[in-house]
């Protein structure tokens, strides 16, 4: 029995009806939740500091929600000023901090990328604002207490749709007078982005719970603090899945300016080794392995980007002492601490010397030994399987460690890398050439006005606290006697006389 005329004309009219609904429902989605927007910048530097890794898919928050997080939950915060109290470098004139990117993926996403870690500040006093620079160490930014921001705010009851969304008409109507969001932005707001942000947070607080696990003496994990991290128990939490360990080894964030001469091989044709322990062998290894662990996806363009941030950081130079004018380095004292420096120093840390960049046994440099414990060749293993089971090429991690200890760095920039040894323990360059029982035993890390007599960041002056007790200040007291943070060791130049340390310290302002 055939259709009528009328009936099949009924029926091709639904189906083109409904292929257009489907349609439209697709691009309505494609746009709303998946178009990405080109980034544009106007140089790498820009990039460097504000440009995406690609993580928003898992990692990013919503802009808005990111936005009035700290209106929402300033009980929460470390103290007052928004996300500077984490320490962040924020720029006159810029939305978003320094290692933060706001990228369109569908809606504006905010995320990190690796310059939260590697951008350092400097002041000469209290009221000068921020020198940036680039590449350098990030001392201030405490990304341990951003974590735990997020963590708690996502259990608190104000983490609501509510709550959230008359913040953000209060803001925008601030802002943009008509609102920022339109109607159907705000319905995806209300609806998908806030419970799905808070239901992820408390998903990825989860892969944290190590971070807050008590350590073998009973004791809780100590604080990271300001510029630093646990470098290689984050890598093998998040890209290993490997069970906890107890281990605890924090390290300070390193200087990535002038990588070139930290690749390849020396002069006599030995592999040069990266990160504390000489766990890779290559830069371009530690910078995929760390956009990695930022959440970054193994694409094509993710692979490209880690060549161009390596072409980039391996020909950037460190920055020069500025301090031209209040504190002008004594040419002739330098030229003296030259001598000191090539006869005491130079083997280990000129650039492709015999001893720089490879491993120099504990027993000999006698540091704290507990970021040495937090890596073993069975994560080097199984990181390597990892990474190349997501179809990167990437020179493999060394799994067979041997000497056991640390590597000896390049001192390019040294001025600009307090506090020093590898977790931070000791303040300046001048209380490294103290005997380890004269060093200091406290000291608070991210305060950036700096020292250019002992080479450093001063003390910063005492502060008052608010009034249920919490921090008006981003700096957090380091103390020498907790689990990783021992200041031993290291005692080359310690037997110099205090008229040969300044020599020596005059010339190392150079570097």
């Amino acid at each position: 029995m055939s259709l009528r005329p009328e009936t099949k004309r009924l029926l091709w009219i639904s189906a083109i009806v409904l292929v257009i609904l489907i349609a439209l429902g697709a691009f309505f989605t494609w746009t709303k939740f998946f178009r990405e927007e080109k980034e544009v910048f106007a140089n790498e530097e820009e990039h460097f500091k504000y440009g995406s890794l690609g993580a928003e898919g898992d990692r990013g928050i919503p802009y808005y929600l990111w936005m009035v997080l700290p209106r929402v939950f300033p009980d929460l915060m470390p103290g007052p000023g928004s996300y500077q109290s984490f320490g962040v470098v924020w720029e006159e004139g810029h939305e978003i901090p320094v290692g933060f990117s706001k990228k369109v993926v569908g809606f504006a996403r905010i995320t990190n990328n690796c310059a939260v870690c590697h951008t350092a500040t400097y002041r000469s006093s209290e009221d000068e604002v921020p020198h940036v620079v680039i590449a350098g160490p990030g001392h201030t930014n405490n990304v341990q207490s951003m974590l735990r921001f997020l963590f708690k705010a996502a259990h608190d009851p104000r983490f609501n749709s509510d709550i959230i969304m008359n913040e953000i008409r209060l803001v925008n109507a601030n802002n943009y007078g008509n609102g920022g969001l339109s109607f159907i932005d705000r319905q995806i707001y209300r609806y998908l982005l806030i419970p799905f942000t808070k239901k992820a947070l408390l998903q990825q607080e989860k892969q944290f719970t190590w971070m807050e696990r008590y350590v073998a003496d009973g004791k809780p994990k100590p604080y990271w603090g300001p510029g630093r991290d646990d470098a290689m128990n984050l890598t093998k939490y998040f890209m290993t899945n490997m069970a906890e360990d107890n281990t605890f080894g924090p390290t300070d964030f390193p200087s990535i300016w002038n990588l070139g001469i930290r690749s390849g091989k020396d002069n006599a044709g030995k592999q040069m080794l990266l990160n504390w322990t000489g766990d890779t062998p290559a830069v371009r290894s530690v910078l995929i392995d760390s956009a990695l662990g930022l959440g970054a996806p193994a694409r094509p363009w993710f692979l490209q980007r880690m060549a161009d941030l390596d072409h980039y950081l391996s020909n950037l130079p460190s920055p020069k002492w500025p301090f031209t004018e209040t504190n002008p380095i004594n040419q002739q004292l330098a030229d003296e601490g030259q001598k000191i420096y090539t006869r005491d120093c130079a083997a280990c840390h000129d650039p492709r010397a015999e001893f720089t960049n490879k491993v120099i046994p504990i027993t000999e440099i006698g540091t704290d030994p507990e970021r040495m414990y937090s890596w073993s060749k069975d994560a080097a293993a199984e990181a390597n399987r990892r990474v190349k089971q997501m179809g990167i090429d990437r020179p493999p991690m060394v799994e067979t460690l041997d000497p056991y200890g640390y590597v000896s760095p390049p001192l390019d920039g040294i001025w600009l890398r307090a506090p020093y040894l590898h977790n931070g323990s000791v303040p300046t360059l001048r209380d490294l050439l103290n005997p380890a029982n004269e060093r200091s035993q406290t000291f608070h890390r991210g305060y950036d006005v700096f020292d250019p007599v002992k080479v450093g960041f001063k003390e910063p002056a005492p502060r008052a606290t608010g009034p249920t007790g919490e921090l008006t200040q981003p700096y957090v007291l380091f103390d020498t006697r907790e689990k990783g943070n021992g200041n031993k060791g290291h005692t080359y130049g310690t037997q110099l006389s205090n008229q040969d340390k300044e020599k020596l310290l005059e010339y190392l302002k150079t570097l």
